[in-house]
């Protein structure tokens, strides 16, 4: 597969594309405009909901992100909201009521990608006092249609709480997680990045024979095996979670040291 030539690159962006604090390194930003000047796609992967694109599209300029992993997908140089797949009222009224039955200590948020909903005594990490982003009840919350259900637990490790909210909810919606802490993030059903990276590569042509993708995390797992069983390729970083690593066909350096540059300057 050294001769492997790609006909559209897609990343995650934290711990991926994006260094510890955040930034684009100038060495990625000139690789990345090489293969587009090529004619290559560029596209984002991304569990990020669209609000969190604004910085990125700032060095990026323009491009598809798929957001909140899977649910949206975002144009990123007029940053617009071009298509959605979102759980719907019924679903998260269930799920949530079920989730709270079995752990009365689970809080949740939701996101419905240009704005952020979460119970009072959920504890936001980042951009708490941010536009957009507001207290609600359950009931407020569930009321419509959501990108993405948060579910947290303040006291349960990562995979312990993960594995519980897998078992609750079953097949009734798509289960993930993309941090270390005990925080589930729950989509509709068969919503992954997976689907939302094929709607991208259908609109350029493309198939997964012709696709590398870049992560680090499980909520890249199904993306991952789409491209590989397809014939692509499929990237971890060095320091990507184990499950991620066992379904990867190929790794690269950390994020800090512009691993996805120095694999897409090897090929």
């Amino acid at each position: 597969m050294s001769d492997f030539t790609p006909r559209l690159i897609a990343s995650d962006m934290d711990g991926t594309l994006l260094r510890s604090d955040e930034s684009v390194s100038d060495a990625t930003v000139a690789e990345l405009e090489r293969w587009r000047d090529q004619g290559v796609p560029i596209v984002l992967a991304t569990g990020r909901p669209p609000r969190w694109m604004h910085g990125v599209r700032e060095v990026l300029r323009f491009g598809t992100a798929v957001c909140c992993n899977g649910a949206v997908l975002l144009d990123l140089e007029p940053m617009e909201i071009i298509d959605e797949a979102p759980l719907e009222p019924d679903a998260l009224q269930v799920i949530t009521a079920e989730l709270r039955a079995r752990r009365p200590s689970i809080w949740f948020a939701v996101e419905y990608g240009w704005e952020f909903r979460h119970e009072p005594v959920y504890r936001p990490r980042w951009d708490v006092d941010a536009p957009g982003v507001e207290v609600a009840t359950l009931e407020e919350m569930t009321a419509a249609p959501v990108a993405k259900l948060l579910a947290r637990h303040e006291s349960m490790t990562r995979d312990a709480f993960v594995e519980l909210v897998h078992e609750v909810i079953g097949e009734r919606a798509t289960v993930t997680n993309s941090s270390s802490d005990a925080l589930a993030e729950i989509s509709a059903p068969g919503v992954t990045k997976a689907t939302g990276l094929a709607k991208v590569a259908a609109r350029h042509g493309v198939g997964p024979e012709d696709v590398v993708v870049f992560g680090d995390m499980p909520n890249d797992i199904a993306a991952f095996e789409w491209v590989r069983d397809g014939g692509g390729r499929a990237v971890a970083m060095a320091h990507a979670h184990p499950d991620l690593l066992a379904v990867a066909t190929d790794v690269t350096g950390g994020n800090d040291d512009d691993g996805v540059a120095a694999f897409l300057a090897s090929l």
